[in-house]
């Protein structure tokens, strides 16, 4: 796990959280709106395959694009399209609640997935999220995040034929969450403790 520029053809966790900690989703609309923006700006140059969107910060996992995919807009300029939905939703939010200043913490933190073992722990993370920080006692049915996408059969805008078959298959896909899920009910110890 490396902290980097965006590259053609690789993995990263993006994430931040709202300056101060304050809140960047205020009512339910927003989390359709931040996933609406999400799709305007960053499919063209990304895979997106997962995403939680909490109160207070966010999760997305995404592959760049290989350069081939790319269009010649964003081939030397990958960084820009993840600034432009950041920038746009951020000004939407400042102009719908009459608020100043900065939404997020500083700069948008990633971090690059080096091999498809992490990247399968990270999409558990990110899906269980909710749980760990008390929004829910049921990951399954929270609505902010991917992992429903993944249940159902209609259309996504996730990559949801590669994930499962990196986890090979729904079965092994929903085994991954159940056994993770006991981590964060202290029902057995966690190989690895993430925190934002």
């Amino acid at each position: 796990m490396e902290k980097d520029i965006f590259e053609s053809g690789q993995y990263y966790h993006i994430y931040n959280r709202g300056n101060n900690k304050e809140n960047i989703f205020i009512e339910d609309r927003n989390y359709n709106f931040f996933l609406e923006k999400m799709k305007k700006y960053l499919l063209p140059v990304a895979d997106v395959y997962a995403y939680c969107l909490l109160k207070n910060h966010f999760h997305i996992v995404v592959r760049i694009k290989d350069k081939m995919e790319l269009s010649d807009n964003f081939k030397d300029k990958v960084h820009l399209p993840f600034s432009n939905f950041f920038n746009s939703y951020a000004k939407s939010i400042n102009t719908a609640y009459n608020r100043t200043g900065s939404l997020f913490q500083e700069h948008l933190q990633r971090n690059r997935i080096e091999n498809e073992e992490y990247l399968k722990q990270l999409i558990v993370y990110v899906h269980l999220n909710p749980v760990k920080h008390n929004f829910t006692k049921s990951f399954e049915a929270y609505l902010h995040s991917s992992y429903r996408s993944f249940m159902s059969s209609k259309e996504t805008s996730i990559d949801r034929d590669f994930i499962l078959k990196l986890f090979g298959g729904l079965e092994n896909f929903k085994f991954y969450h159940d056994e993770r899920r006991l981590v964060y009910e202290g029902v057995v110890d966690t190989i690895d403790k993430m925190d934002y």
